[in-house]
């Protein structure tokens, strides 16, 4: 059995199951690239809900596994050389995780590295340009009265989203297959379209291949699952 007691954050989240990697997240966009890369491999985990609305990432424990205070993080028991491996950041995850299994990433080098820029681009681009949308839109930035903010995140993100559909020409997954590149896209998409409500700002409707790209990644049922984790208390 895995001794993860040198780590401070299972303190806090006790690992009922510490021979299995442990992951630290809540259903974001961000989150859910773990969640649903853990459902779609099949690796046993154990997830563990963090209230990112009772600030519960910046605490001592969760900091002291990720310093940036921001979730997902995960807690592998049989890390390499089989030591236990903390790590954080989405997209580094999504590879490592890959890498670790062999799954959803091409295995030649070429094939590799294309799949890793388009992870690298939705942590640079897409993200964050949806994600400042979201707050113009949705939340507290739209009582601003300077609609200029707004509009440019408007703006961008209907460029990524014209990057994309281009990219999807004559594909039906970004990399032909199916890899932690659509996994690293997925959430950030439905989320733009469905819970920030900016559809029809983007005109999300007028793309050729995104909108059946998003259908049929979330037609899977590892997505599904993976939506859906960890579970609110």
């Amino acid at each position: 059995m895995a001794d993860l007691s040198a780590f401070p954050i299972t303190q806090r989240w006790p690992a009922q199951h510490p021979d299995r990697l442990q992951l630290y997240s809540l259903n974001t966009p961000n989150g859910v690239k773990a969640s649903i890369m853990l459902e779609e491999i099949g690796l046993p985990y154990e997830p563990h809900f963090i209230d990112i609305t009772k600030n519960e990432t910046w605490g001592p424990e969760f900091l002291s596994l990720n310093p940036n205070g921001k979730i997902p993080a995960i807690l592998d028991p049989d890390g390499p050389d089989g030591k236990p491996l903390a790590l954080f950041e989405s997209g580094a995850i999504l590879v490592y995780l890959a890498e670790k299994t062999g799954r959803l990433i091409p295995a030649d080098a070429a094939g590799r590295y294309e799949t890793l820029q388009w992870v690298m681009w939705q942590m640079g681009g897409l993200g964050p340009m949806f994600g400042q949308l979201g707050f113009f839109n949705k939340f507290a930035g739209k009582d601003i009265e300077d609609k200029r903010p707004l509009q440019r995140y408007v703006t961008e993100s209907k460029r990524l989203l014209g990057v994309l559909d281009g990219r999807l020409e004559g594909r039906d997954w970004i990399m032909g297959e199916y890899t932690i590149a659509d996994i690293a896209m997925l959430g950030w998409v439905r989320n733009l379209i469905g819970f920030y409500e900016a559809r029809d700002l983007v005109e999300f409707d007028g793309l050729k291949n995104v909108p059946a790209w998003l259908e049929r990644g979330l037609a899977r049922p590892a997505v599904q699952r993976g939506l859906e984790i960890p579970k609110r208390p």
